[in-house]
């Protein structure tokens, strides 16, 4: 999959304000907030790949997230938002192009708000994204269609990483 990033500059350019009130709502459910209590093993994982990016937030975008090992999200977190907004509408739309980009790849705004700052970078991003579906993987059995589709979305990130140094 090629993405044109040139037509998303024109809709972010267009939409900016759409697409960071998206992306503030979107916040809520980000993959790094919640963890898997069912296994100890990959909580621990989780906490050592997914903490230093929330600890990340919470200094440089003065966000406090609050993680939950349940579905359910903490209210708390509604607190951050407004924070949130803040630090999208301070991004170029260049940035915000790949900051869009990187949170639906990955399922996270903290993780692509630290990839768009280079806090991260794609291998990094994917590790953290797909962190979860790798240990399955590898605890399991891998697929060869899932490691396939792996593949491409690590593609689709360096992509993004090769866009915002252009």
């Amino acid at each position: 999959m090629t993405t044109n990033f040139k037509a998303m500059l024109k809709d972010v350019a267009q939409h900016r304000e759409e697409i960071i009130e998206r992306m503030v709502n979107f916040s809520l459910t980000d993959t790094l907030l919640f963890r898997n209590p069912d296994a100890v093993e990959l909580i621990e994982e989780e906490r050592k790949v997914w903490d230093p990016i929330v600890e990340w937030a919470k200094e440089k975008m003065a966000v406090d997230f609050k993680t939950s090992e349940s579905l359910e999200v903490p209210i708390e977190n509604n607190a951050s938002l407004p924070r949130l907004q803040v630090f999208l509408e301070s991004l170029s739309d260049k940035e915000l192009v790949a900051f869009y980009e990187v949170s639906k790849i990955t399922k996270s705004v903290l993780l692509a708000a630290a990839f768009v700052k280079r806090k991260v970078n794609a291998e990094d991003a994917f590790r953290a994204a797909f962190l979860e579906e790798i240990w399955q993987a590898d605890k399991w059995g891998h697929e060869t269609l899932a490691d396939r589709r792996r593949d491409e979305i690590k593609q689709e990130l360096k992509d993004v990483e090769d866009f915002l140094k252009d």
